[in-house]
């Protein structure tokens, strides 16, 4: 599966199979993981086995079930975290999907689990990434329509057209789909207004766009 194909294949995970993750896949996973912490400077973990973030009152209220593993999105605190978080851990999950595995964005519905991961001084943990083996594939979520997503100073190139259409699919919170792209004669501009999980949203919709548009089509203004 391409990072094409896993954009159209994934959709969100709540329930999970009772079951580890394949030692190769947990390998491929971490080796990525290991590579993006270089790149960006963050502090991701992939957290094995560990169920009680999962086990609480809220979380089974979310719906989650059979979650024992997940990504800690962490780094170093900045205005600028909450979207390299969302750009990152896009990437990591449309890796994830190639590798047969199932994820779900999870702001609020669990709950710290002491030692499960670190979080050095001047960190902090930004989001966790439910991931794991689904009991099914998800099912799509309605989109809005594309015109309320973007802008164009004049007809829009068929690039942009395939950048947005891979924005719509992009998960957001709670579907919200607030981010708005921009095509200017200097390049593409994507903003989002500040709010619950927007810069988030922002980075995982730009991570989106950059696959779905190829980055060698435009620059980020």
């Amino acid at each position: 599966m391409t990072i094409q194909e896993a954009i159209r294949a994934r959709h969100s995970v709540r329930q999970y199979q009772d079951r580890p993750l394949e030692p190769e896949t947990a390998a491929a996973l971490e080796a990525m993981i290991d590579e993006i912490n270089r790149e960006a400077g963050l502090h991701i973990q992939l957290v094995k086995n560990e169920p009680k973030a999962f086990s609480s009152m809220l979380a089974h209220y979310g719906n989650f079930r059979g979650v024992s593993n997940y990504l800690a999105l962490v780094g170093p605190a900045s205005d600028e975290l909450d979207e390299r978080c969302g750009y990152y851990g896009e990437k990591l999950v449309l890796y994830a999907q190639t590798l047969g595995l199932n994820t779900c964005w999870v702001k609020l519905t669990y709950k710290k689990v002491p030692g499960a991961f670190e979080i050095c001084p001047g960190e902090k943990l930004v989001i966790v990434i439910a991931i794991g083996y689904g009991l099914t594939q998800g099912v799509p979520h309605r989109s809005k329509a594309l015109e309320k997503l973007c802008r164009a100073e004049g007809d829009a190139p068929a690039w942009f057209q395939a950048g947005m259409e891979a924005v719509l699919l992009a998960p957001t919170a709670v579907n919200q789909q607030k981010s708005l792209f921009t095509l200017t004669e200097n390049g593409v501009k994507a903003e989002a207004p500040r709010g619950a999980c927007t810069m988030i949203d922002l980075g995982i919709a730009k991570y989106h766009f950059e696959i779905g548009a190829g980055k060698d089509h435009f620059n980020w203004i």
